[in-house]
């Protein structure tokens, strides 16, 4: 920018450039300034999230960054739930109906106290059912409330939308994926109001669709619902690419990536260690209705137990001259 031009125009200038930069992704705020001063990282959502491989993966991509102080992340999805607060009769068997994320929502922000919160609802608020108003309503106000829970708790939220459901897989007399079209297009028109969307849905949609033009077997979900490592690898890959970065998502797997980056692979099972201890512990402190989940250790011995992995993947970070991770606890 030219020396000679006001202070005040120069200014002006630069809020252009960034507010385009902006509009470009649909967003109001550039997702990598999230990651300024954030400390703690949240994922909620279902069975998927609990499974944890997406979020490990994230996790281990933050390593790659060179950030002086690597957020912590923490994985509190819980299987079987909703958003919606609905559960279809005979849920499990009539053991027990789907959990309610707001049942749990508070004591969840109490305990991890996060700064930035990703989410990712949708497919089993659909009760795997045609499309109906009143269902598609509670999943509205569903991911309504839970927005205003975690701003009032002083984090921002970024909302994922649901993966794509295999109709193939598992057919019905009606396209499933097509009613989670419409639950992943009601979050992308919060783009307009500024709110913070990946687009999962759409994405891992188009994909399947191309791969099955060569491999006509080609599946991410054997169930037509929880992705196998490559499903969770797309799905890292989609909240990556929409922080930035593309190279990094380009890569085979998550251990490929790392190794691009100068990172041993072997960091990526110890990442997927301390996300499991963290996860179990979390969960249990915070508590939840979904019976049959492992009891977690007391926080603060998980906490001990995250701290001796993240010293070893400092010590693999180390071996390759690469910036350590953080190993405060939250």
């Amino acid at each position: 920018m030219p020396k000679s031009l006001p202070v005040a125009i120069c200014v002006l200038l630069s809020s252009v450039v960034s507010l385009t930069s902006a509009q470009e992704t649909g967003q109001a705020t550039r997702p990598m300034d999230l990651l300024k001063g954030t400390h703690r990282i949240l994922f909620l959502g279902d069975s998927i999230t609990h499974q944890g491989q997406y979020v490990a993966m994230f996790d281990a991509w933050l390593q790659t960054l060179r950030l002086d102080k690597t957020p912590i992340v923490i994985n509190a999805g819980l299987s079987s739930e909703t958003v919606s607060g609905l559960s279809e009769e005979g849920h499990a068997g009539g053991r027990f109906p789907r959990p309610d994320l707001a049942e749990r929502l508070d004591r969840v922000l109490n305990i991890t106290r996060p700064d930035l919160v990703f989410a990712c609802y949708g497919i089993n608020c659909g009760i795997y059912q045609p499309l109906d108003e009143d269902r598609f309503r509670a999943y509205r106000n569903g991911m309504e409330h839970l927005r205003d829970k975690v701003e009032a708790a002083g984090a921002a939220l970024v909302q994922i939308t649901p993966p794509c459901y295999d109709d193939v897989r598992r057919p019905k007399d009606f396209s499933y994926n097509a009613v989670l079209d419409r639950y992943a297009g009601y979050l992308l028109e919060g783009r307009e109001q500024g709110r913070l969307v990946v687009d999962l849905h759409r994405a891992m949609t188009t994909e399947l669709a191309r791969r099955r033009e060569s491999n006509p077997d080609f599946t991410f979900q054997r169930d037509a619902v929880h992705p196998d490592s490559t499903g969770h690898w797309f799905m890292a890959g989609r909240i990556i690419r929409w922080f930035g970065g593309d190279r990094a998502a380009d890569a085979e797997s998550p251990q490929a990536m790392l190794e691009a980056s100068g990172i041993p692979a072997d960091v990526y099972d110890l990442v997927v260690k301390r996300m499991a201890v963290r996860r179990n512990a979390y969960l249990s402190a915070a508590g939840h209705t979904r019976p049959g989940v492992p009891e977690g250790l007391p926080i603060e011995e998980a906490e001990k137990q995250a701290q001796e992995l993240t010293e070893m993947i400092n010590e693999q970070l180390r071996v390759r001259g690469a910036p350590t991770a953080s190993s405060s606890a939250p």
